[in-house]
């Protein structure tokens, strides 16, 4: 084989690679549908899901939420006390809350915290062959342990946004009026007047698609996971940087499809 061959062989791996695994988290969803609508539906597994993605990433979303928000309202007034317009950053605070930061940065936390233990949870299973196990017990190991997790992202995530954007503006509150001397009734003033419910629905809407995205890579890295303690370690680590940067890049197009859906 030539080395120009091989070189051609070199550049076309990564993308076959990555439309083979595109390939397989489809088929995966597809299950999850086929297998999320049929009984036995496991109340107390889906619950046990919800809890472990929404409520232990509480802290987290606070912590991150309160800071984004303050750090955003002190660079906003900084930026518009220079245009006499330090009174607006209420209204430009919530709309990049809403419409980008609380849903970007809320995936990316939980991305770190939950679809990374998806991946771990499942490629642990998966080793040590307690999948296998569940197969010869007749019981299906998506509708058992892929299913409720990628219900508990779907669900909790648009719940998670909002705690974000709440923590969010109150920490922008507190440095802008409390710190900075902004006067709090044209804070407040300006985010009821160009806040829409459009912005709140378009941050919520995207909180979904990234729930879904996240839970369905964590899963799917696990569940397809091998080569013993290292591959379970590699998994994990591909299911935090395969889902960021979906994150990331289904944002822009989420965006770009929403505001051509929205009537201006």
């Amino acid at each position: 084989m030539s080395p120009l061959v091989r070189l051609a062989l070199a550049a076309l791996r990564a993308p076959l690679r990555a439309l083979v695994g595109l390939g397989e988290v489809l088929v995966l969803l597809g299950q999850v549908i086929r297998w999320g609508l049929r009984p036995p539906f496991r109340t107390a597994v889906f619950f046990e899901a919800l809890e472990f993605v929404g409520v232990g990433s509480i802290l987290i979303i606070v912590l991150v939420g309160t800071f984004t928000g303050m750090v955003v309202g002190l660079q906003g007034v900084e930026a518009m006390r220079r245009v006499s317009a330090e009174n607006f950053v209420g209204s430009g605070v919530s709309m990049s809350l809403c419409r980008e930061l609380s849903p970007v940065l809320t995936a990316l936390m939980v991305t770190g915290r939950a679809a990374s233990a998806m991946a771990t949870e499942l490629g642990s299973m998966r080793i040590t062959e307690q999948i296998d196990a569940l197969h010869t017990m007749a019981v299906n190991p998506v509708q058992y342990l892929v299913v409720p997790r990628v219900v508990a992202g779907v669900v909790m995530l648009p719940i998670l946004t909002m705690l974000f954007t709440l923590v969010g503006m109150a920490g922008a509150y507190g440095v802008a009026v409390w710190y900075k001397g902004v006067d709090p009734g044209q804070f407040w003033a300006n985010v009821q007047w160009y806040t829409d419910p459009s912005d709140v629905v378009q941050g919520l809407i995207k909180a979904a698609v990234f729930g879904l995205a996240l839970s369905l890579i964590g899963c799917h890295q696990g569940y397809t996971a091998s080569g013993g303690a290292k591959g379970v370690g590699m998994a994990t680590t591909r299911a935090v940087v395969i889902a960021s940067v979906t994150i990331l890049v289904m944002d822009y197009f989420l965006t770009d499809i929403i505001m051509a859906l929205t009537p201006r």
